[in-house]
């Protein structure tokens, strides 16, 4: 096949383009050249997607895919510019695109998320004062991903393969959410662990979604597919202690419960990444239990997660670290200073305790 990826150079693009050219297929990069490609010899244009997609006439691909698309105009262009040339389009959404996800089992059916015009124009502004944010959008993005696939569908019906991902993990991944577990566990010594130890996590590695929709595309398959982590699978004492056992630390886990780190002001998900306060979002209790069913029975299958921890870690300590010359600081956790206080404050109020 002949592809076209909107993007291409970060993360899930990134995987996206190892998937295909692994499987012998010919693709093209469009993108505004700010990050290199994954593969030097990739055909790259050079463009705005905003701007320059004129620079994609006289071209012939057997599918588009859209890693990044964030607005229902941005949307619209590529796919009336593209629908002469590209036979199917691939969208890139998101599990945020749904309406409500307060129960558990939320499949492809399930009503989506809406916008008004008002909300569209402040969303509009918001990409002209940070181009390429995505994180921006807030609360927005949601409904923005929910317009981006209704769009593409009006323009190409038939035509579209749209894609919900729930939490995206692995290397390359540039929100650290993941990362600074499997880095903070590797470091070692006492590590605050949030909330329950069984409380279940969902996620999926960017390289087994990267590599489904690839399989996706050569059977030239349609509709909206969810495409995340097995629920009900993986415990967040799971994912810590796999941490453990694949970089050999003496990290020792303080589970501290959410009422004290309500109280601390620790911020959810950020802070704390795959924490989600069970008492204070009970609007988020189906966040962590998506359905793939779909997907899976269209071969989405799910590498051992010891193997998506082990290969997190190498590309942290080969592309993150004092190591690789970089040392740059995570975009998520909690500060070391901070933890270290919190822990001991915790210590106090246990022995406080009758």
């Amino acid at each position: 096949m002949n592809l076209l990826i909107l993007g291409g150079t970060r993360f899930v693009g990134r995987h996206l383009v190892i998937a295909a050219l692994a499987r012998n297929h010919r693709v093209t990069l469009f993108n505004r050249g700010n990050h290199s490609p994954p593969v030097l010899t990739v055909e790259t244009i050079i463009g705005d997607r905003n701007t320059d997609l004129a620079r994609l006439k006289d071209h012939q691909w057997d599918a588009v895919i859209d890693t990044c698309g964030h607005l229902p105009e941005q949307v619209r262009t590529a796919a009336l510019a593209l629908s002469g040339s590209a036979n199917r389009y691939i969208f890139i959404s998101s599990q945020s695109a749904y309406a409500d996800v307060s129960k558990t089992g939320v499949d492809e059916s399930a009503p989506l998320a809406t916008i008004t015009n008002e909300q569209l124009e402040t969303a509009n502004q918001i990409a002209k004062t940070h181009p390429g944010s995505s994180a921006s959008f807030g609360k927005l993005y949601g409904p923005l991903k929910a317009s981006c696939e209704q769009t593409a569908e009006e323009v190409l019906p038939g035509r579209v393969l749209i894609i919900r991902p729930g939490l995206i993990v692995g290397p390359d991944d540039y929100t650290d959410r993941f990362t600074y577990w499997v880095a903070r566990v590797a470091k070692g010594g006492e590590v605050l662990a949030p909330g329950r130890p069984d409380r279940y996590v969902q996620f999926i590695d960017v390289r087994d979604m990267a590599e489904s929709i690839v399989r996706m595309v050569e059977r030239s398959a349609t509709g909206v597919y969810n495409m995340t982590g097995p629920p009900a699978t993986w415990t967040m004492s799971t994912l810590l202690e796999d941490c453990k056992r694949v970089s050999g630390s003496d990290a020792l886990f303080t589970w501290v419960d959410e009422a004290f780190l309500r109280e601390e002001e620790v911020a959810a998900w950020s802070e704390m990444p795959f924490w989600l306060p069970e008492a204070a979002a009970p609007h988020l209790k189906g966040f962590m239990f998506l359905n793939s069913d779909k997907a899976i029975q269209d071969g989405l299958r799910y590498r051992p997660l010891q193997e998506t921890i082990a290969a997190t870690l190498n590309w942290y300590r080969t592309s993150r670290t004092e190591a690789s010359g970089s040392n740059q600081k995570l975009l998520a956790g909690i500060d070391a200073e901070r933890e270290r206080a919190l822990l001991q404050r915790w210590r106090q109020q246990q022995a406080r305790q009758p």
